[in-house]
C-alpha cells in the first residue's frame, strides 16, 4: 500500500488559515474607514495642527506663536478663509483615503472568500480520499 503525502492537506489548511486572518484584518480596516467617513475632521488628526472643531478654536490656535515678536496676525476674514480652506482639504483627504481603504479591503475580502471556498472544498474532497483509502 502506498503512503499518501500530507503536504496537500497542510498547504490547504495553511491557505485557509491565512485567508481567515486576512479577512479579519480587512473587516477591521473597513470598520475604521467607515468611522473616518462618518467624522472626517477627527480622523487621524495630530494634536500639533490647528484645531478645526470651530472657527474660534482655529483662530486661537493660529494666533498662538512661539515667537511673539514675529507673529503675523491676519484679520478675521483672512482667518476664516484659511479655516474653510484647511477644513475642506482635511475632509477631502480623509474621504479619499477612506474610500481607497474601503475599495482595497472590499477586493481583499472578495479574494479571501473565493480562496477560502475553493480551498475548503478541495480539502473536503482530499479528506474523503484519505478516509476511503
Amino acid at each position: 500500500m502506498e503512503k499518501k503525502s500530507k503536504a496537500p492537506l497542510i498547504y490547504g489548511y495553511a491557505v485557509c488559515l491565512v485567508v481567515v486572518i486576512t479577512f479579519l484584518i480587512s473587516v477591521a480596516a473597513i470598520i475604521f474607514a467607515v468611522m473616518d467617513l462618518g467624522d472626517p475632521l477627527y480622523a487621524g488628526r495630530s494634536s500639533d495642527r490647528a484645531s478645526l472643531a470651530s472657527f474660534e478654536n482655529y483662530k486661537m490656535d493660529m494666533l498662538k506663536s512661539p515667537d511673539e515678536k514675529q507673529a503675523w496676525i491676519p484679520d478675521d476674514e483672512t482667518l476664516k478663509t484659511m479655516y474653510e480652506s484647511e477644513k475642506d482639504d482635511v475632509i477631502r483627504r480623509v474621504r479619499h483615503d477612506s474610500m481607497r481603504s474601503l475599495y482595497i479591503n472590499a477586493v481583499l475580502i472578495t479574494i479571501c472568500i473565493v480562496l477560502f471556498l475553493t480551498h475548503w472544498r478541495w480539502m473536503r474532497r482530499l479528506g474523503k480520499k484519505y478516509n476511503t483509502a
